[in-house]
């Protein structure tokens, strides 16, 4: 994975460029009608019930706009919450609360939804040593801020990007002229270009694992779109040979039964391509 250094400044990204995107030459409703000297006090109400996140990144926005600004907030991070709960109060200048408004909301109702939807996949398995992954199924231009959402969730992160892992998926495989090949041209590769990466490769079929497991050097093996039997024949013939990896159209109802093959790891995009942004509303106090 990325580097806590790097993760902070894609966020920081994240939030410049939706300010340009949302911001422009000015909010101009707000400098129409509000003096630029007025204060107020802004509460964050929830209208949904789940699981909250993004409090941290709303304080980073509010301080982008406005280092002056104050938050008191009344929950943490992966809390959860119900209609009429309030998270957190913002005082200070009315102009720079509304300004920062829409990103906060925007952001917060979509990492709470991904918070949730991942809660209730770990919670799934608890009882398991399974840990669930989120993947590359991300919205673009916000993978830092979704994949943040997914620990808040009580996931994990799978790599970030192309950059931070080796993953020879099908395609590469293909393309490359098979498993074998595949392998050992990506740790020459990693070798003369001095790069310390992970490789992961996928499995289609039980053969194909057993050419991973003689090829050597690879850190995970991605269990792909196997049924239950297979994956705990999968399992038993990996053994603690490297890691293990479950992944394709897993869902709720079927997380439960993959995590109990096993398997170190699960996958699932839909994490983060599938979920519906929770209700949250910034209200001035009077």
């Amino acid at each position: 994975m990325i580097s806590q250094e790097q993760f902070e400044k894609e966020v920081k990204i994240i939030i410049e460029n939706a300010i340009r995107e949302d911001v422009g030459d000015g909010d101009h409703s707000s400098l129409a009608c509000i003096p630029p000297t007025a204060t107020g006090k802004a509460k964050l109400l929830v209208k949904d019930e789940g699981v909250i996140a993004g409090i941290e990144f709303a304080k980073k926005v509010f301080h982008y706009i406005d280092k002056d600004l104050k938050i008191e907030t009344l929950k943490n991070e992966g809390d959860p919450i119900k209609y009429g709960d309030i998270v957190f109060y913002v005082s200070g200048k009315s102009q720079s609360i509304l300004k920062a408004e829409r990103l906060v909301l925007n952001a917060m109702q979509r990492m709470s939804a991904i918070a949730t939807k991942t809660k209730e996949y770990a919670d799934k398995i608890s009882h398991t040593k399974t840990k669930v992954l989120d993947t590359r199924k991300t919205t673009p231009g916000i993978r830092a801020i979704e994949k943040w959402a997914v620990k808040i969730g009580g996931g994990e992160n799978h790599r970030f990007a192309l950059y931070d892992m080796v993953m020879l998926k099908d395609n590469h495989i293909d393309f490359c002229g098979g498993i074998t090949q595949a392998i050992e041209k990506t740790q020459q590769y990693l070798k003369e270009n001095n790069l310390d990466l992970k490789i992961i490769v996928e499995a289609r079929n039980l053969t194909e694992i057993q050419e991973i497991l003689e090829t050597k050097g690879v850190h995970r093996i991605l269990i792909d779109n196997f049924n239950y039997e297979d994956t705990k024949k999968a399992v038993h013939m990996i053994g603690d040979q490297c890691q293990t990896e479950s992944s394709g159209g897993i869902t709720l109802e079927t997380i439960r039964n993959y995590a109990e093959c096993g398997v170190d790891f699960i996958s699932s995009g839909a994490l983060t391509h599938s979920v519906s942004n929770l209700d949250l509303s910034l209200k001035a106090v009077e």
